[in-house]
């Protein structure tokens, strides 16, 4: 028994000592293209705004596996869009927010080599909201009151390596970041583009 768990122990640590370790830190900034997801009886609808996100990203792993945090400044929304009553008639104007985005990714290199890797990824994404901004033609049926601070979200995508560069295409899913149960809920979805460098 004794033995079995030596040789075990034995190549548990070899198998280690062979893997490749990943150490990577780096800078990032891209373009998103995100939309808001209205649902209610409040006749509002969401057209798909882009705005940019800019931060820095780590990755630790063994291999073709690792994991990818990283934090970064971003901004999302929608153009919202408001059909009224013949009195009121159409109001429209930008709704935008301002978090920090804090994604934990799991990753996996499909394709590994010296000069171009292409990776899986995909995990969750804390937000935290710092600032909202929505149109004033709609402050009579929005309030500040049903605006989340914190969001949770996923995001899964694909990503290529070459050399100290690394471009990411990615989705994004977020829960609501406006929850008004008696009038209309707002959930954040966001197709990302990302051009990193690896600094180490």
């Amino acid at each position: 028994m004794k033995r079995f768990l030596f040789a075990s122990l034995f190549v548990l640590i070899a198998s280690i000592g062979f893997a490749q370790p990943i150490f990577d830190l780096g800078v990032k900034a891209g373009v998103h293209y995100s939309n808001m997801s209205l649902d209610g009886d409040f006749d509002l609808s969401s057209d798909a705004i882009t705005k940019i996100h800019w931060g820095a990203f780590g990755r630790v792993g063994f291999n073709r596996v690792y994991v990818q945090p990283e934090v970064y400044f971003s901004k999302k929304g929608g153009d919202l869009s408001y059909e009224g009553p013949m009195d009121i008639g159409t109001l429209t104007g930008g709704f935008d927010y301002k978090n920090i985005d804090v994604p934990i990714l799991l990753g996996y290199k499909l394709v590994k080599t010296p000069v171009i890797d292409l990776r899986v990824m995909a995990g969750p994404v804390f937000s935290f909201v710092t600032d909202a901004d929505y149109p004033n033609e709609l402050d009579p049926y929005l309030s500040d009151d049903f605006f989340e601070d914190n969001l949770f979200g996923v995001q899964y995508g694909l990503g290529v390596d070459v050399l100290f560069f690394t471009l990411d295409a990615r989705m994004e899913h977020t829960g609501k970041v406006y929850d008004d149960p008696d009038f209309v809920n707002g959930k954040s979805t966001s197709f990302m583009l990302t051009l990193g460098f690896k600094i180490l």
